[in-house]
């Protein structure tokens, strides 16, 4: 195990710009053996040989990290995640470039490690067809899930381009493998022309929810996260965002933007929210498409608050721990 912040011990005082980029300066390791007591690690799932529109979310994880800052008492909560979590780096699934089933074998496994060692993986792709091993991994474990799924798109096409693998089929698929529960299965945020209305006639059939980009305009967010947690109820839940869930004057250079969508607070908040509602056994987040380096970047800074919102979200759920 690696600590990133080791040789800044004296001054106890590490600039972000310094040392390994690992995710807020927590612990990097790529041996399970140091998964033995994590409740939360993040796992880098640097795949975007999916994508339909903008590529380049392959550098997302890197770039969150790089973005992200170390955890400390949240302001509006008083809660510092890493008081009472043990939290892990875990490093990257190793994905090779064109391969798509060894790559997604790759991040089923490496977030199965993560399940396997009892906590809870949190994968940064990527596009977002990495949640297609990464929910498996976490249902092979704990059975079907619930699921709150921040985007603008459904996800759940048939198929795309005449295509059925890709990063617009693979909550379809994973609802029809069985792994999501359609009845517990909540999504946010959607707009634009995408996809064709038989989807969302299938998403009915099946007792999908969803709430539009305006509902959460019209209603707020409070009110429709608090629908969607209700959605997801009792049980082990999974959480899986899409960057492209904010209007492009927050994430830009995503996947597929389109305008009109959440403000950055409203999805910090909404994320904060559902780690300490719900039973979270796994969690994504995707499509950052770096358009800048570091802190430089809108939505990897995002990202990486929106990931620090649901770890103290879940921290929320626990008591302090012993150092």
């Amino acid at each position: 195990m690696i600590d990133s912040s080791r040789r800044w011990a004296e001054p106890d005082r590490k600039p972000s710009y310094a040392g390994l980029p690992s995710f807020g300066e927590e612990p990097w390791s790529e041996d399970p053996a140091d998964l033995e007591g994590v409740d939360v690690a993040i796992v880098g799932a640097p795949f975007d040989w999916l994508a339909t529109d903008r590529p380049g979310s392959r550098e997302g994880p890197r770039a969150i990290r790089v973005a992200s800052r170390p955890a400390g008492p949240e302001v509006g909560t008083g809660i510092d995640a890493t008081e009472r979590l043990r939290l892990l780096d875990y490093g990257d699934a190793p994905v090779v470039p064109f391969e798509v089933e060894m790559s997604r074998a790759a991040i089923e496994a490496t977030v199965g490690e993560v399940v396997a060692a009892d906590a809870i993986p949190f994968t940064l792709g990527g596009d977002h067809s990495i949640t297609l091993p990464a929910l498996r991994a976490c249902a092979k474990r704990h059975g079907k899930l619930g699921l709150v799924h921040f985007d603008t798109h459904t996800d759940t096409a048939a198929e795309t381009y005449l295509h059925t693998d890709n990063h617009g089929t693979m909550m379809r698929a994973l609802v029809e493998e069985d792994h999501v529960d359609p009845a517990r299965y909540a999504q946010v945020g959607l707009r634009g022309t995408w996809p064709e209305p038989e989807v969302f006639a299938w998403q009915a059939e099946m007792g999908i929810a969803h709430f539009t980009a305006e509902d959460v305009r019209r209603q707020g967010i409070d009110d429709i996260v608090r629908a969607a947690i209700a959605i997801a109820g009792q049980g082990p839940c999974y959480l899986s965002v899409d960057i492209d869930v904010l209007d492009p004057a927050f994430a830009g250079p995503t996947g597929t933007p389109e305008a009109g969508g959440l403000e950055s607070r409203e999805l910090v908040a909404a994320a904060r929210a559902v780690g300490e509602a719900l039973d979270l056994v796994g969690a994504d987040l995707v499509e950052v498409v770096p358009g800048g380096w570091g802190t430089a970047d809108p939505a990897a800074v995002t990202a990486a608050g929106v990931v620090t919102a649901t770890l103290t979200g879940i921290a929320a759920r626990r008591p302090g721990r012993e150092a």
